[in-house]
């Protein structure tokens, strides 16, 4: 469905994109984690066509994303991480607006607008003003205009960045009722986040993909890998480390103490730093 290859991209001489390589499969729920400055907002700008790239090439379907883009675009729906809204019209105006664009015939424009307003949960709004939304709000308006012409790929950047707890497992509901018709990528940097929604998680950092798995396969081959540094300040160190070392002969094997004296898997090694 999708393929990235050899994905380069330069802004001047920093490299924040550095020869990614990847396929999207359809039907999934996929996942691009990382540090703010990894790549992932790059990465998914460039496959949308909002970003020319130094160097690879992007398929959508075939299609190559600069050389047709036309056609790699009709099957992309983009929410980024600031919507691109017009503050002063209602909701409905704006999807209207977002249908003309993407060239909706009109003979279906209207069933089709009802049917994204059902999908993501707009009707109170639909008539009011965007301005006078919440952000939960705007990001479903978004959402939705990401969603008109029913694209195959749903595209989402950030979408639950600066939500409150209840619009965020709004959002994640959503997202997995898109699952059921459409592959969806979407990014974050936050580890609960994409495991909680994601088939499929894509690590990258400084720009290159240093992992790619199940959630469940990931785990497990995180699991036993931990290192904790320990800065101690203040505190005699041969105190501090017989209390650690008593603590730990009295853990379960594969287990160490934390500081407050309960236990947690998988930490095989403290190493404490020389005293500044």
């Amino acid at each position: 469905m999708i393929e990235v290859r050899n994905l380069v991209k330069y802004y001047g001489d920093h490299m924040a994109v550095d020869h990614l390589n990847f396929t999207i499969q359809k039907g999934q729920i996929y996942g691009f984690l990382g540090p703010n400055g990894a790549g992932k907002s790059t990465t998914m700008n460039i496959m949308t066509g909002y970003l020319g790239a130094t160097e690879g090439q992007i398929l959508i379907n075939g299609h190559d994303i600069l050389a047709e883009p036309y056609k790699a675009k009709r099957d992309i729906g983009y929410l980024p991480e600031q919507p691109p809204l017009y503050m002063d019209m209602t909701v409905l105006e704006y999807l209207k607006f977002v249908a003309a664009l993407k060239l909706i015939d009109k003979s279906i424009k209207s069933a089709q607008l009802d049917q994204v307003i059902s999908l993501v949960r707009l009707e109170p709004v639909k008539n009011r003003l965007i301005k006078n939304l919440s952000k939960g709000y705007r990001q479903r308006v978004g959402l939705a205009g990401a969603l008109i012409g029913f694209p195959e790929i749903i595209i989402l950047d950030e979408p639950t960045v600066g939500l409150d707890p209840q619009q965020i497992i709004e959002i994640r509901q959503l997202i997995r009722g898109l699952a059921k018709d459409h592959t969806v990528i979407l990014s974050s940097h936050i580890l609960s986040e994409v495991r909680e929604v994601c088939d499929h998680i894509m690590i990258i950092y400084q720009g290159k993909l240093v992992a790619s798995d199940t959630p469940e396969n990931l785990e497990q081959k995180m699991q036993g890998n931990e290192t904790i540094e320990l800065l101690v300040k203040g505190s005699p160190r041969g105190y501090f480390l017989d209390i650690l070392q008593k603590r730990a002969s009295s853990a379960p094997p594969g287990q160490h103490p934390d500081h407050s004296g309960g236990y947690f898997p998988g930490a095989h090694l403290f190493r404490v730093l020389p005293e500044q």
